[in-house]
């Protein structure tokens, strides 16, 4: 019929992937990938994002658990999008900070941007609710996390399928220190996650803040959509014990560039805030 999209053939689905990773391998640009392609929609980057997995793992990579990228609605109409996406992260690309600091190089990265995120990791299966609570019994502790975005799509202009298909912009993970959940610590960090600030300086200067609320209301409630997501993807295996999750930006991302000193500060949430170095 005029105007049917026909789903991405195998073939093409393996293409795109090719082209991802190439340009990944050379810190290159393309075109964004919905340009030349009517039918590369949510569905189809996904299958890319499959295709990429099972790539990375026959060369050894190893998943270590997922991101979240565009749980900050305040800033989907910035970059035209509607809703958030996910993505594998890597043993090759979380690093933990020592002493809460670290040092990266931007050398292997298109268009770098930083984001101040809360990362958890799972102790099992998370609950699909509203209660933010209810979530954390799933969870063995949070901690701040840098989570260094990049883009292959010249001035970040890109569709939502373009992104997530990209590793949903992923380039590294830096993770601080953890602070254990526990029964009773549970539910003051439940009620924190969403009303505390988080500040985001350069070189001693404030950049952004941002409240946790902004991360679909709490970044508890992050994981809960993930989970509900997986639930409709039978191609990813669900959330389980062991992963780390990074739940997507409290503030918008900022470009950064080498020499610059980046800090963030996780107000009455009550964890020790990160330094990187870039260089």
């Amino acid at each position: 019929m005029p105007g049917t999209v026909v789903p991405l053939r195998s073939a093409e689905v393996r293409a795109v992937a090719e082209r991802l990773l190439a340009a990944d391998a050379e810190a290159a640009t393309l075109d964004p990938i919905s340009q030349g392609l009517p039918a590369f929609d949510l569905a189809a980057a996904y299958d890319v994002l499959a295709e990429i997995a099972s790539r990375r793992r026959d060369q050894g990579w190893t998943s270590v658990g997922r991101k979240i990228g565009f749980t900050n609605r305040t800033i989907w109409p910035a970059y035209d999008v509607d809703r958030p996406m996910w993505a594998d992260i890597w043993d090759r690309t979380v690093r933990w900070a020592s002493h809460g600091e670290a040092s990266v190089s931007l050398a292997p990265f298109v268009e770098p941007r930083i984001e101040p995120e809360v990362v958890f990791k799972l102790s099992g299966p998370v609950a699909i609710t509203d209660d933010p609570a209810a979530v954390l019994a799933a969870v063995e502790w949070l901690a701040p996390g840098f989570e260094i975005v990049r883009c292959p799509f010249p001035g970040w202009r890109f569709t939502l399928p373009d992104c997530t298909a990209a590793f949903g912009l992923h380039g590294v993970l830096i993770v601080g220190e953890p602070v254990a959940i526990g029964a009773t610590n549970c539910d003051t960090i439940a009620a924190a996650l969403a009303t505390s600030e988080v500040t985001l300086s350069r070189a001693g200067s404030v950049v952004d803040r941002g409240t946790g609320a902004n991360v679909l209301g709490s970044p508890a409630l992050a994981l809960a959509h993930l989970a509900r997501v997986l639930q409709d993807q039978p191609q990813f295996r669900p959330l389980a014990a062991g992963e780390i999750v990074t739940t997507g930006t409290i503030t918008d991302a900022w470009p950064i560039y080498p020499g610059e000193t980046w800090t963030s500060n996780y107000g009455s949430l009550g964890l020790e805030g990160l330094t990187v170095t870039f260089t």
